[in-house]
């Protein structure tokens, strides 16, 4: 939530659920908003087990291993599996720099996303994507892009963060009722929204976008997917 660039941890065992473990404290991402959860291993003194899946239910993240489990109270060390991670901040960044430009450019909001470890796609409430359209966003991002802006985080109160509609980009707001702190990102003077997602710390990380593909996926809803330039 505020180091993405964490790639290693020391973390105790607080909780054993078969095949899953609670940690008091993790760099895994759990499965959420559009964003794959991380991959890695967990080590201990005698034993080390593969992190296979992570997720989150009722303000618990659940890390499911592969292999040898740690017992409760057992002190290990956590590595994340950087390449995925990594592409999956350079694809998370670069979804917000378009959604920021189809935000200011033409009002569109987002309806849906998927990141993947090659690829991103990410659906917006517009009646017309025509090809010159497409050529006009692609070429915008990649000007936001290499102009090296500042990516950050801060949090805020949600009585605050509610006074900014803005800061919901989503056509319908997903914001869990008992979430009392708002993490906000911020592409510095394009774009600044709620979001749990991991990022680059700037926007020269990106490198390069290309709009692959469009697609009409409704009335109002269109589709874009994106794929990066290899870092």
């Amino acid at each position: 939530m505020r180091d993405h660039y964490l790639r290693e941890f020391e973390a105790q065992v607080e909780k054993v659920d078969g095949d899953s473990i609670v940690l008091n404290r993790t760099a895994f991402y759990p499965t959420g908003g559009g964003q794959p959860n991380d991959l890695g291993k967990i080590s201990w003194d005698g034993g080390e087990a593969q992190v296979v899946d992570v997720s989150k239910k009722t303000g618990i993240v659940l890390h499911k291993l592969k292999g040898a489990t740690p017992q409760a109270s057992t002190t290990v060390h956590g590595t994340i599996d950087w390449e995925r991670r990594y592409a999956f901040m350079r694809y998370h960044s670069a979804l917000h720099v378009l959604c920021g430009l189809v935000y200011h450019m033409y009002g569109g909001l987002v309806t849906g996303g998927q990141i993947y470890p090659e690829k991103a796609r990410m659906d917006f409430d517009l009646q017309e994507i025509s090809p010159e359209r497409v050529q006009e966003i692609e070429k915008e991002c990649n000007k936001i892009v290499q102009s090296g802006r500042p990516i950050t985080i801060r949090f805020l109160p949600r009585e605050e963060a509610m006074k900014h509609p803005d800061l919901i980009r989503t056509k319908i707001n997903l914001l869990p009722p008992d979430i009392a702190e708002v993490r906000v990102v911020e592409i510095e003077g394009l774009d600044v929204q709620a979001d749990g997602g991991t990022h680059v710390s700037n926007t020269k990380e990106i490198q390069d976008i290309k709009v692959v593909k469009t697609d009409n996926k409704g009335r109002i809803n269109r589709r874009m997917e994106i794929v990066l330039s290899t870092p």
